[in-house]
């Protein structure tokens, strides 16, 4: 078996050292041949630095330096196009990953399954993180049209024929699950440790997490629209509800309902209608990416054996046996 290990870079000049040493002893053990393809997604330390010197230390190391940041998914999206063997393995680059535990994503993976997700027993994120991260998986599984599982981790290996579903996919809004989904749903999970960073913070905060939840809805989905449909009908039965009180109190009672009432119902429709009118234009603006046809990613160098980056060339019958 062959692999390919595509791991995004952002920030991690302190960590790029040891994870590379760590994967160095752990590859040789389970693959005939392997490459590590390292993509710095517009790095503001000197990781490009780093991947560039190791690049020139070890073989079978390759780095690839986009132009900006472009985005994780963008970034492995980027590696997977680079890589030549039959199996990819992405894992983040800040040590949370242990390149260890490879070997059971490789265990499930020759049981016929398509994509295998380590996923931690427990999440070592703080509690609002932690919630925020199921809601997203959840509407993550849906979009996909996977059922049987609901956790997903950026530490995940695949057959590398999956690429040819989204082989002419074009467009900034980047998630590669859902992409994977395209060729495949033969997904499953194991458990796997997960260790606390001993460096740096992480990248994502509350708002990197909204925008990703509503790239995930917005981009590969239409329950939005029809959610606003549903609210826009269930509001206009109230709307009618509403109109035959008013008229029955007027008449029955010969009271008028008063200014409060009237105004909270305004407040009411007014509210939904700008909650439709938002998910709108959040399909407008994808609908705007797509018009501008910005790329993914753009590569500004490489390092290593390869200067074509991208080509699936060389791409190994795959054949399991462990």
């Amino acid at each position: 078996m062959n692999c390919s290990i595509v791991i995004p870079v952002y920030n991690s000049e302190e960590t790029l050292q040891e994870l590379i040493e760590r994967l160095r002893n752990v590859l040789p053990g389970l693959f005939a041949e392997y490459e590590i393809i390292l993509v710095n997604d517009g790095s503001h330390d000197r990781s490009w630095q780093v991947v560039s010197q190791l690049s020139s230390q070890y073989d079978r190391l390759q780095g690839i330096n986009l132009m900006r940041n472009y985005g994780q998914h963008n970034a492995v999206l980027c590696g997977i196009r680079a890589a030549r063997y039959e199996v990819i393995v992405t894992l983040d680059d800040d040590l949370q990953h242990p390149p260890e535990e490879i070997h059971k994503l490789l265990d499930k993976l020759a049981q016929g399954y398509d994509v295998v997700y380590g996923v931690p027993e427990k999440l070592p994120h703080s509690w609002w993180r932690n919630g925020f991260s199921v809601l997203t998986k959840r509407a993550l599984s849906y979009v996909m049209g996977v059922k049987n599982i609901h956790d997903f981790a950026s530490f995940r290996a695949f057959r590398t024929d999956l690429r040819k579903a989204f082989e002419t996919y074009r467009n900034p809004n980047v998630v590669v699950d859902v992409l994977l989904s395209w060729g495949t749903t033969n997904f499953t999970t194991v458990t796997v440790e997960e260790h606390p960073r001993p460096a740096g913070q992480s990248n994502y905060n509350f708002i990197k997490l909204f925008q990703y939840t509503m790239v995930v809805l917005t981009s590969f989905s239409t329950v939005p629209l029809r959610f606003a449909s549903m609210l826009g009908f269930v509001f206009t039965f109230f709307g009618v509800a509403v109109f035959l009180y008013v008229v029955a109190i007027y008449f029955l009672l010969g009271s008028n309902p008063g200014f409060p009432f009237l105004a909270s119902i305004i407040a009411i429709f007014s509210g939904s209608q700008l909650f439709a009118l938002g998910i709108f234009g959040e399909y407008l603006a994808r609908i705007f990416d797509r018009s501008m046809d910005h790329p993914a990613y753009v590569i500004e160098a490489t390092t290593g054996e390869r200067s074509e980056i991208g080509e699936q060339t060389n791409t190994v019958s795959v054949n399991f046996s462990l």
